[in-house]
């Protein structure tokens, strides 16, 4: 029998996990659309160049979202279960994978920056540009694990607000040190890209300290230092039943952004900055799609890990249609902010209008990336349905989007806009095969395990 939502509770959930986490996301793409702003008004090699370098943490984030999105999965049942113990189990996992996975990234941005800039554009002058950023900013690569993971705990314990907060501090303090280090405020030495990168690294600092005190007040879930070394073996194959289908998607939708940048920088420094603007605004307007899915994944879990599966799957459709009105919403917000975006930012004449008709084809894409991204990245995660993200992103982005992107550009010399319009197909592509997913209801699952909290206890 169907579970019989009450929309008052229902509602109160939603806003009150999705408001923190969008606010959070909002913030969060502000530093992006800061750094275009500042550096835009400088000179577009510099705002671009830095847009491109920027990608190497794009890619790292892929491997971090993998393993906190299996945390978060599993954390949201287990505290939807009340077994806190488990919970504190997983963020130990998620901190030992995440520290190994920033060291990498930090090295290389370290080590082969340049290797690292060819792979994005062949323009000398935006290499060395780049080259310089990621050099700075890969202290804050090293940074960045460590803080998702006390940031996720908060999430799936009831302690949004308290992340959002966080998350927001740290932008601001990004934004005001980007201003002081760009353009050399209060007789600072003017830094331009190089100041964008040291910002980003003070602030990820900061970032970290604030959750160390956080987590020390009572009632947060903070790591057992003499214990996060220890493993688990049955909650270490189950968090890998859900991290590799989560880390195979991510890789396969990053690396497959990385490519959409890597193809559209190709096509010149007008494609490539026209293309970062819209990336920055795209990023702006999903925020309210992302508040709503990582919402999603939370309430979905907690009912299926409390063994509410009904109501669990009753939770899931409703969000679901809550997409589609988000989704609509979102394209005529592009739509509408087209022509203040194009006087905002200080591009040639033939940069402006590529960035005209990316907006435009950007509105359509829309309705997929917000639907998509609450039914599979929430309702299914949240349910342990993590495989089909991954085939999805096999078959729409690199079995359709990426070689048509690619020929497009190189062997066929499409225009632009056509090459653009390759980029967004994915997301649109899917959503048939999205909607059917989603009825066959094998999201509906427990994940927890009824005695591993005693023997994480025991152990």
């Amino acid at each position: 029998m169907a579970a019989v939502i009450d929309n008052k509770v229902f509602y109160r959930k939603l806003t009150s996990l999705a408001l923190p986490i969008a606010f959070q996301s909002l913030m969060l793409a502000s530093v992006a659309a800061g750094d275009a702003l500042m550096l835009g008004g400088i000179a577009q090699n510099e705002m671009t160049a830095v847009s491109l370098a920027t990608q190497i943490q794009f890619v790292q984030n892929m491997f971090i979202y993998a393993v906190i999105g299996a945390g978060a999965i599993l954390g949201a049942q287990y505290f939807g279960k009340g077994d806190r113990k488990t919970v504190v189990e997983l963020f130990h996992l998620m901190l030992r994978l995440c520290g190994l996975i920033s060291i990498l990234f930090f090295l290389a941005c370290e080590c082969v920056p340049e290797v690292l800039m060819r792979l994005f554009t062949h323009d000398e002058h935006l290499i060395a540009i780049g080259v310089h950023y990621l050099r700075i900013a890969g202290f804050s690569y090293l940074i960045t694990g460590v803080s998702q993971c006390y940031l996720t705990a908060m999430k799936v314990t009831d302690h949004v607000p308290a992340s959002a907060w966080i998350s927001s501090a740290a932008v601001v303090m990004n934004i005001a040190f980007n201003a002081l280090l760009i353009f050399g405020l209060f007789g600072l030495p003017r830094m331009e890209s190089r100041g964008a990168a040291l910002a980003t690294t003070l602030a990820r600092a900061g970032e970290l300290i604030l959750c160390l005190i956080v987590s020390g007040k009572e009632g947060y879930v903070r790591p057992d230092w003499k214990r996060v070394f220890r493993k688990n073996r049955e909650l270490s194959r189950d968090f890998a039943r859900q991290c590799l289908p989560l880390l195979g998607g991510g890789l396969l939708w990053g690396v497959g952004f990385t490519s959409y940048t890597a193809v559209m920088g190709h096509m010149g420094a007008d494609a490539a900055a026209a293309n970062s603007v819209s990336a920055v605004v795209r990023d702006l307007i999903c925020c309210a799609c992302n508040g709503i899915g990582n919402a999603a994944a939370i309430m979905v879990g907690n009912e299926l890990g409390a063994g509410n599966l009904e109501l669990g799957k009753a939770y899931g459709i409703k969000l679901k249609n809550i997409s589609w009105v988000i989704g609509f919403a979102s394209t005529a917000l592009v739509l509408a902010l087209t022509p203040l975006v194009t006087r905002l930012v200080t591009l040639t004449e033939t940069a402006q209008g590529y960035l005209t008709g990316m907006m435009v084809i950007m509105a359509v894409y829309m309705i997929g990336r917000c639907v998509n991204t609450v039914t599979i990245n929430g309702v299914l995660d949240g349910g342990g349905d993590t495989v089909f993200d991954m085939y999805s992103l096999a078959v729409c982005m690199w079995g359709i989007a990426v070689p048509l992107a690619v020929l497009g550009a190189f062997v066929f010399h499409w225009h632009v806009f056509a090459v653009y319009a390759c980029t967004c197909l994915d997301e649109v592509g899917k959503i048939p095969w999205v909607m059917i997913r989603l009825r066959k209801y094998k999201w509906v699952q427990d994940l927890t395990r009824q005695n591993t909290g005693k023997e994480i206890a025991a152990s």
